[in-house]
């Protein structure tokens, strides 16, 4: 198991989320690739004092990018939906 601090690396925050986050209670974080969901769980239930019901999780494939003659790849990472429990937020603006 590794350390708590490392799972999450940061909210993501688009339109699509914030409506996500006030009709259905769920978050969405950019979380380490080799983070499981218990590990998931426990940094947010730990961080931000807040139940988790449910973790949904799925790797992102990185986009091909190019500069001038040069083509390459973003690197894939991984994102988590966590679903709290009714009547927990999290402020996300406090996060970032």
């Amino acid at each position: 198991m590794k350390n708590l601090s490392q799972v999450l690396m940061r909210p993501i925050v688009t339109e699509k989320t914030t409506d996500l986050s006030s009709q259905s209670n769920k978050y969405v974080f950019q979380v380490a690739m080799d983070s499981n969901k218990v590990e998931i769980r426990q940094a947010v239930e730990k961080f931000f004092g807040v139940k988790v019901l449910d973790v949904r999780t799925m790797r992102m494939t990185g986009k091909p990018k190019r500069v001038r003659l040069v083509a390459g790849y973003r690197p894939n990472w991984k994102k988590a939906i966590v679903t709290l429990k009714a009547g927990d937020t999290i402020d996300m603006f406090d996060v970032v």
